[in-house]
């Protein structure tokens, strides 16, 4: 890298993460489970001209674009989305998610503690990895993610101390407010990703895990960008056929940064790839990144 790239400016403070976009093998199905088990709704759905679909899932905010590729694979032991990490408004929001999963029969692959926020994961039909959470307020952690993020079991009777009655509280769909609050990747080096997120975009370095993980955080947050080796070490993106991630999006706040931000890209040695909803790049995994202003 360019040694006047070593040391980048921070990313503005308002930057934050937009949606994710996967390819899947069944739109049907897709929309089925995100709606029903998930509690999102389409906000637009589309024929794609080689065949195959396309949708859009939000809320009052689009978190999630499917374009359909039918009969893929998913798609383990390579670079791509680790998990789309959905920030619920608030703890109660949480809660009511959760008593909907049990009540329901959702399928869950964790419940987790990380002193930072409280969190649930899960798969949909193509594996694609989900978590659901919700911050603790954050002046218990700001500044001290490194020495308090964690992983704990989530205290589950805690959390439904929210609610009167769990068993029947209502459940008609994740609330407007739901943004995607960081995605997670699946890389081949966590260093090369560092040195990408952190000194080419920008991004600051909240935590890290030597060699295995690493979290990073624009304005204070914990992460908006979580990047790990566990699956994926030494490792390609996935081939054709399978079902992956196209890009996940990172909203900065104006055209000014866009560019800038796409400068210091161009800069280190790659082209960008301007796009009508953006600027499209890719990180050291190959993992595509589109760069989009919120104004």
């Amino acid at each position: 890298m360019d040694t006047a790239l070593e040391i980048a400016p921070e990313i503005a403070p308002g930057t934050g993460m937009g949606a994710v976009e996967l390819t899947v093998a069944d739109l049907d199905r897709t929309l089925d489970y995100w709606q029903r088990e998930i509690g999102l709704r389409v906000l637009e759905r589309g024929v794609l001209e080689g065949g195959g679909g396309w949708a859009s899932l939000g809320t009052d905010t689009e978190v999630l674009r499917f374009i359909e590729e039918p009969g893929a694979q998913p798609d383990t032991g390579h670079t791509g989305l680790y998990h789309v990490a959905l920030l619920l408004p608030d703890r109660l929001s949480l809660a009511r998610w959760l008593a909907h999963a049990a009540r329901d029969r959702v399928s869950l692959t964790g419940l987790s503690d990380h002193a930072v926020s409280e969190a649930i994961y899960l798969r949909d039909p193509d594996h694609h990895g989900i978590e659901i959470y919700a911050d603790r307020p954050r002046e218990l952690w700001e500044g001290k993610v490194a020495e308090l993020m964690t992983t704990l079991p989530l205290d589950v009777d805690n959390l439904f101390g929210e609610l009167d009655d769990p068993a029947a509280e209502p459940f008609d769909g994740l609330p407007d407010g739901t943004i995607v609050g960081h995605t997670h990747l699946r890389v081949a080096d966590v260093d090369s990703t560092v040195a990408f997120y952190r000194d080419v975009l920008g991004f600051p370095l909240a935590a890290e895990f030597p060699a295995t993980a690493a979290f990073l955080g624009a304005g204070g947050y914990h992460h908006h960008v979580g990047a790990n080796v566990w699956e994926s070490a030494g490792a390609s993106p996935g081939p054709p056929g399978t079902a992956t991630l196209r890009h996940a999006q990172i909203l900065v706040p104006d055209r000014a940064e866009l560019d800038r931000v796409a400068g210091r890209v161009a800069d280190a040695g790659q082209e960008p790839e301007s796009r009508d909803d953006g600027v499209l790049v890719r990180d050291p995994s190959r993992n595509g990144l589109l760069l989009t202003a919120r104004a």
